[in-house]
């Protein structure tokens, strides 16, 4: 969901997203930036490296667990962490999960706009 944000809001920039391990396209994501008009569809889930992720003048963590796991970086980027939890870890009715990922979606949207009005 941030990529696809990320992209629609920030895109005069290189975007792209990885998580400390590869998995399927979470279908409630896609549900959810559909609604808004956003087809990530297309997009798949990628593993970030030591390698890559020292090539990025900013990265991004979204979950306690992505910046516990993330991989030892230099300082020659920055690092912002938001600290919003993983929706695909939330136990519910479909009606339920779908709510929450789309709360989830609105707070990444939130943060990607501030940040844009503050690069």
């Amino acid at each position: 969901m941030a990529e696809g944000l990320g992209k629609k809001y920030l895109h005069q920039y290189n975007i792209s997203s990885a998580g400390t391990a590869a998995h399927r396209m979470n279908p409630f994501a896609v549900k959810a930036m559909l609604e808004i008009g956003i087809n990530i569809s297309n997009q798949f889930s990628k593993k970030i490296s030591q390698k890559n992720i020292n090539s990025y003048d900013l990265v991004i963590t979204l979950c306690g667990d992505a910046k516990d796991k993330c991989a030892n970086t230099e300082s020659s980027f920055n690092h912002i962490h938001w600290d919003i939890n993983d929706p695909a870890k939330f136990i519910g009715s479909e009606k339920q999960i779908s709510e929450h990922f789309a709360k989830t979606r609105d707070k990444i949207s939130e943060k990607i706009k501030s940040l844009k009005d503050n690069l």
